[in-house]
C-alpha cells in the first residue's frame, strides 16, 4: 500500500487569498486537569462533507472550490486521568496568517479557532505554539490510501489499523483509534499520544471500533 507525507497527500488544496477568524464562545465549563497525554483527531472528509457541500461555513473543505481532501486534521487534544482540560481563559486568538498557514491541514478557520480556544489554551501560551506542535505531529505521518483500502472485501477496522501501521511502523496498531459513525462509516482517526508526544496505547474511550468491526469508507463520489 503507498503512502505518502501528509502534507503530500495525493488531494488538492487552494489556500484562500483572505481569511476572517471569527470569535469563539464556550460550548462547556472551564476544566483544568493535568495533561496525561494527547490526542491528534484526524476527520476523513468525504464523510463530514456528505451533505455539507453547499454549506458556507464548510465551503474551504466541501464545497470543492478549494480543493479536495482526505483525512485532515479536527484538532490535537489534551488529556487527563479524570476528564479532558477545556476553555483555559486566554486573550489570545489566532492571526488570520495563522489560519492560512495551516488551511491545507485544518480546512476551516472556524475549527482553527475553536481547537485553540477549546484545548490549544491548555496546553501552551500562544496559539502559534500549539499550531506548530500540531504541524510537527502531522507532517510526522505517512497516510495510508484510504480510498484505495475503501475497495477491499470484507473491510474491518483491524485492517485499517493494518495498514496504518504498515505505513508507520513506530506505531503500535493499539495507538490507533478508529471512530465510525452510527450507520458504519469510517469519521476519525485518532491518534494516542503519551505526555512525550511518542504513541502510547489509546484508552478504552479512544480506540473506538474493536478489530472485527466491519468499516465502510466513503469516497466522495
Amino acid at each position: 500500500m503507498a503512502a505518502a507525507p501528509a502534507a503530500a497527500q495525493a488531494y488538492q488544496c487552494r489556500v484562500p487569498p483572505g481569511v476572517e477568524v471569527p470569535q469563539v464562545r464556550p460550548d462547556g465549563p472551564v476544566r483544568r486537569v493535568p495533561i496525561t497525554g494527547y490526542t491528534l483527531a484526524l476527520s476523513w472528509a468525504p464523510e463530514f462533507c456528505k451533505g455539507r457541500e453547499t454549506r458556507a461555513a464548510d465551503a474551504m473543505q466541501c464545497s470543492g472550490r478549494s480543493g479536495r481532501f482526505g483525512l485532515v486534521v479536527h484538532g490535537l487534544w489534551p488529556e487527563g486521568l479524570s476528564g479532558w482540560p477545556q476553555w483555559c481563559p486566554s486573550p489570545r486568538r489566532p492571526s488570520p496568517a495563522e489560519v492560512r498557514r495551516n488551511l491545507c491541514m485544518m480546512p476551516s478557520a472556524r475549527m482553527q479557532a475553536i481547537e485553540w480556544a477549546k484545548h490549544g489554551t491548555c496546553m501552551v501560551r500562544r496559539p502559534e505554539t500549539y499550531f506548530r506542535v500540531t504541524r510537527i505531529l502531522w507532517d510526522s505521518l505517512r497516510l495510508p490510501d484510504l480510498d484505495r483500502l475503501s475497495k477491499e472485501p470484507g473491510l474491518t477496522a483491524g485492517m485499517l489499523r493494518d495498514r496504518w501501521t504498515y505505513a508507520n511502523p513506530a506505531w503500535p496498531r493499539d495507538a490507533v483509534g478508529v471512530k465510525l459513525n452510527a450507520r458504519g462509516w469510517l469519521q476519525e482517526l485518532r491518534l494516542c499520544y503519551g505526555n512525550d508526544f511518542m504513541p502510547r496505547a489509546c484508552d478504552r474511550r479512544r480506540l473506538g471500533a474493536r478489530d472485527g468491526a466491519p468499516i465502510k469508507i466513503w469516497r466522495g463520489l
